[in-house]
């Protein structure tokens, strides 16, 4: 986890979420027939703020030998029995939970969830994204989208017409604005806005999975928040780690590595172990709902399976 809180968790049935409100242009929309250009605006002293500090933090990061790029790097060996032992505490625990209709960071047992319908992603930018940052977005989702697809063999597509996992690129002013917001993600519910409008320096990006009555272990919908002020690495490292997040693996292992689902911040980008574990989540023989002493026995198997692909 690239020094930042996330809130992979399902928030409850659908039917707890309202309705779109009416509100400003929600800027450019994915598969839009009438994109909107970026908006020259000038923006707040926060964003800017903003920009400076998450600069510091990269440039740190990067300093110390973080925030590393390679799918498989050679000094981090891993083998099967590892493999199995990260899927178990990345895919049965989540780091937050949901109390009293807010989220809290409290390491908590979950039973396995993920997606049973075709996923398809919807990116919406905030007014002032430029239009060549919007262009680099597209393309870094659709190459993770793609990986993230081959991995687990879920169709996920970009631009369709019904999309189900929103992914919102927004800085501080527009993050605030929660008329905005509402306006630009459908049925996103008044309190989610408002975790979003609120969220602290230290938390970089955030996903919302959501689930509905009878089968609350199946995702149905998901919203992705980046923060816009991010420079690219960081902001790369948020779009790989929130989106395959939002796929149901909703913890982080010290004892996983190469890997994203990480608290070490040592690996910006997804790895073959990560895909690894996608690929593991998505397995026929798992079944959403599961704990994990129910997935246990198989998880060797399914752990040798996987390294087996990789030779």
């Amino acid at each position: 986890m690239i020094g930042r809180a996330r809130a992979g968790l399902a928030l409850g049935a659908l039917a707890a979420l309202t309705a779109c409100a009416p509100g400003p242009d929600p800027g450019h929309r994915a598969g839009s027939s009438d994109p909107t250009p970026a908006i020259a605006r000038a923006r707040s002293d926060e964003v800017g703020a903003l920009r400076s500090y998450y600069a510091r933090v990269e440039a740190d990061l990067v300093a110390r030998g973080l925030l590393r790029t390679e799918a498989a790097p050679p000094d981090a060996p891993f083998d099967a029995r590892m493999l199995a032992r990260n899927f178990e505490a990345i895919a049965f625990f989540s780091e937050y939970s949901e109390a009293g209709g807010r989220v809290e960071a409290r390491r908590v047992a979950a039973p396995l969830r993920r997606w049973e319908e075709p996923v398809s992603i919807e990116i919406v930018f905030g007014r002032a994204v430029p239009d060549a940052q919007r262009r680099r977005d597209r393309a870094e989702i659709a190459s993770l989208a793609q990986r993230i697809a081959g991995a687990t063999g879920l169709p996920i597509s970009l631009g369709g017409a019904r999309p189900n996992l929103h992914i919102v690129v927004a800085d501080a002013d527009d993050r605030q604005d929660t008329a905005w917001l509402r306006a630009a993600v459908p049925n996103l519910s008044e309190a989610t806005a408002r975790e979003i409008a609120r969220m602290p320096r230290g938390v970089y990006c955030m996903a919302y999975s959501f689930s509905s009555e009878p089968a609350p272990a199946v995702f149905t919908r998901a919203v992705v928040l980046i923060k816009d002020e991010q420079p690219p690495l960081l902001r790369r490292a948020c779009f790989h780690e929130e989106i395959a997040q939002a796929m149901g693996l909703s913890n982080d292992s010290l004892t996983a590595r190469p890997s994203i689902f990480n608290d070490d911040e040592e690996f910006a980008l997804l790895t073959r172990h990560d895909e690894m574990l996608l690929g593991m989540l998505y397995d026929p023989a798992l079944r959403p709902g599961m704990t994990a002493d129910a997935a246990r026995p198989m998880l060797p198997a399914l752990a040798q399976a996987q390294m087996a692909g990789e030779s």
